[in-house]
C-alpha cells in the first residue's frame, strides 16, 4: 500500500460502485474541479449485483472516475452482500485510510434498504477512529480523519439535512457518471435506495430527487449530508438561503 501518497481533501467510502455516484457524486465532481484531491473507496467489487459482473463493474467505476475527476479509486475487496463490522474488516479499512489520509470522509447514513449501507456506516465510523491508535497492527502512521459526513441522498426515513451541497453545474456530470454503469442502469426505473418514479426512468429520478435538495437551499439541484456535530458560524451576518 502506498503510504507516499499526497492526502486526500475528501474520500468517499462507499458499499458498492456506483454507490457514491448515487449519494454524493456531484459533490465530489465539484471539489474535484475546484483543485482538490477527491478518492473513492468501494468496500466492495459490487459482485453480487443482479446484473453484470465484478469486472463489467470494474469497467464502469473506472469510466466514471475520469469522468467524475477523482485522483484515486480503490476497491477494499469485503464481501458484497456480506459487509461485517468486524475486527478483520476495520483493520482493511484503516489501512486504507492511513495510506489515503482523507481531511474528510463521507459514507452511508446509517439506515438503509440494502443491509451493507448500515452495515458500511458503523465499519466506516469505527475504522475513521482506530486509524488514529499509535498500537493499531496497522500498516502506516497513525491517523484521522477531521470530519466524517453523511450522505443521505434518497432516504425517506432521515430529517432535514445538517447541509447541502449545491450541484446545479455538477449534475450533467452526475448523470454522465452513473451512464457509465450501463450494467445496472439501462432501462431501470428504481434502484438501491432510489425507489420507482413511475415510469420515469432512473436518470430522471435521481435528477428530480437532486431538484428536491437543491429546493431546500434555494437552487437548481442539491446533495443533502447529515453531520453528528454543529457547524462553527463566523459571521452571524452572513448566513445564506432565505427565511421567506
Amino acid at each position: 500500500m502506498n503510504t507516499s501518497m499526497k492526502p486526500l481533501d475528501l474520500l468517499a467510502i462507499m458499499s458498492h460502485p456506483d454507490d457514491a455516484e448515487l449519494l454524493c457524486g456531484g459533490s465530489l465532481i465539484k471539489a474535484a474541479s475546484r483543485g482538490k484531491r477527491v478518492g473513492i473507496l468501494d468496500l466492495t467489487a459490487g459482485e453480487m449485483g443482479s446484473q453484470g459482473s465484478s469486472e463489467i463493474r470494474a469497467r464502469e467505476s473506472a469510466r466514471a472516475a475520469e469522468i467524475m475527476g477523482v485522483a484515486e479509486r480503490r476497491c477494499a475487496g469485503l464481501p458484497d452482500a456480506a459487509i461485517e463490522n468486524d475486527n478483520a474488516s476495520r483493520h482493511i479499512i484503516a489501512g486504507h485510510i492511513r495510506a489515503l489520509r482523507p481531511r474528510v470522509v463521507v459514507t452511508h447514513w446509517v439506515v438503509g434498504r440494502h443491509r451493507d449501507h448500515r452495515v458500511a456506516a458503523e465499519l466506516v465510523r469505527d475504522a475513521c477512529y482506530l486509524s488514529g491508535l499509535r498500537k493499531l497492527d496497522v500498516d502506516g502512521e497513525p491517523f484521522r480523519p477531521l470530519k466524517l459526513v453523511y450522505a443521505t441522498a434518497f432516504r425517506e426515513d432521515v430529517e432535514l439535512p445538517s447541509f447541502v451541497v449545491d450541484i446545479s453545474q455538477q449534475l450533467r456530470k452526475k448523470l454522465e457518471a452513473l451512464s457509465a454503469y450501463s450494467s445496472q442502469f439501462d432501462g431501470v426505473r428504481g434502484y438501491g435506495e432510489v425507489y420507482p418514479g413511475g415510469e420515469r426512468d432512473i436518470l430522471e429520478q435521481v435528477r428530480m430527487k437532486m431538484a428536491h435538495y437543491g429546493s431546500l437551499i434555494r437552487v437548481e439541484y442539491g446533495e443533502p449530508f447529515r453531520v453528528g456535530e454543529p457547524f462553527d458560524v463566523a459571521d452571524l451576518s452572513t448566513l445564506t438561503v432565505a427565511t421567506f
